[in-house]
């Protein structure tokens, strides 16, 4: 196939839910191929899916990050532009700088006794359910995620359904297929409410606050410590929150079939940290929840053999990347122990991911635990999937405990 072909067959229901022969079948073409002038994507100039041409393109702070025309006149792309993820440098450097520290590794050491206690917490909730049967995104993936961060955030457990009804509108939107009309409206909505929530949290904290993200920054604003506007706080929080557990989210529900298909790697989990380590970050390697990113060229360059006139776009398949023959041998292979380079699930570089320790640390203390306590988990029924190919994962993964619980 050529790459039209491929990415036709992409965007296709079949392809949204097994994105991976389209992948392979890019891979088939090379690291990088030119992608013909079209409407649908006429700011697109190539496709990337070589592990060392993704890396390198996002180690490079040149190739930088468009950013939509007409942005200031949507709500839901204002809030987005206004966020480190989706700026460039020096703005982006400002705002980073003061969320960098608070992602250091005496908070991250802090967030564990958390983490373990809701773990426990809805482990027992679980067993106490006994094996009729449940869906274990509902009752642990996002549950599990959303309660870390919110504590960390400062963000009131009870408000957390109102969150996810929002963030899923504005990852829906966020889709390479998304940006409908109805999904724009949709979109907009949710980012003006997002706004108006924080905007009251954070009025609260400044009246009464606390030991939580939102309540240091605020201060620190209040007080000019810190180069960022109100204004950029919301936004940056609005962002941070998603991106921090959606991926952690996708980890889980994506993983845990995986580990269940090898049910030796389940056994030995327990007690077995670097076994756990490498097990999450060869779940992140083969299901990595972001498929796409894209940079624009800084001038006209050559990328692999492929012309990119400046201010072009190339899409990287992070997802693809992955799955490089070339950089991972027999790719499709879940292989705990496989040597060779990092994932590129979080990124590389400026924007690499601020919440990959968390999501990290969530994996390695969370999936022993759960498989301690469930060694005969099973999955029910077919695994039902976003539809999304910018955030992938398993939205419903129906299970089976096999038993009450673990003697």
């Amino acid at each position: 196939m050529d790459v039209p072909q491929v990415l036709t067959r992409l965007y296709s229901d079949e392809g949204r839910q097994d994105p991976y022969p389209c992948y392979a079948a890019l891979h088939e073409l090379g690291p990088v191929s030119p992608v013909p002038a079209r409407a649908e994507h006429r700011t697109v100039a190539a496709v990337a899916v070589g592990y060392d041409l993704v890396s390198q393109v996002l180690r490079d702070p040149e190739w930088y990050k468009q950013a939509p025309p007409g942005w200031t006149e949507q709500e839901v792309l204002r809030t987005l532009q206004t966020s480190m993820m989706f700026v460039n440098p020096p703005d982006h450097t400002r705002m980073r700088a003061v969320f960098a520290k608070t992602f250091t590794p005496r908070r991250l050491g802090a967030l564990e006794p958390a983490v373990v206690r809701v773990v426990d917490e809805l482990l027992d909730r679980m067993a106490d359910a006994g094996d009729t049967g449940f869906d274990f995104v509902a009752e642990f993936a996002y549950p599990l995620p959303a309660r870390v961060m919110a504590e960390f955030i400062g963000i009131p457990a009870e408000e957390l359904d109102f969150y996810r009804q929002r963030v899923e509108r504005i990852d829906d939107f966020l889709d390479v297929a998304g940006k409908t009309p109805q999904r724009l409206a949709a979109a907009n909505t949710a980012a003006t409410e997002l706004r108006a929530f924080y905007t009251e949290l954070i009025a609260h904290r400044r009246r009464r606050p606390g030991e939580d993200l939102i309540s240091g920054l605020v201060e620190a604003v209040d007080a000019g410590d810190v180069p960022l506007t109100e204004d950029e706080l919301v936004s940056n929080l609005i962002v941070l929150f998603n991106a921090a557990f959606v991926t952690t989210v996708y980890m889980f529900s994506n993983g845990l079939p995986l580990l269940l298909a090898h049910p030796e790697v389940a056994a030995a989990l327990p007690g077995d940290d670097a076994l756990t380590r490498g097990a999450v970050d060869e779940i992140l390697r083969l299901e990595a929840p972001v498929h796409f990113l894209a940079r624009a060229a800084p001038r006209d360059t050559v990328l692999g053999g492929v012309p990119v006139e400046r201010d072009q776009n190339v899409l990287l398949v992070l997802a693809a990347a992955n799955r490089d023959p070339a950089r991972f041998p027999d790719p499709d292979r879940f292989d705990p122990h496989r040597p060779g380079p990092p994932s590129l699930a979080f990124g590389v570089g400026l924007h690499f991911c601020l919440g990959a320790a968390v999501s990290r640390l969530e994996g390695r203390l969370a999936l022993p635990r759960l498989l301690a306590r469930f060694p005969r988990l099973a999955v029910a029924e077919q695994p039902i999937y976003s539809g999304s190919l910018f955030l992938r994962g398993i939205d419903k993964l129906l299970l089976h405990t096999g038993r009450r619980e673990a003697a």
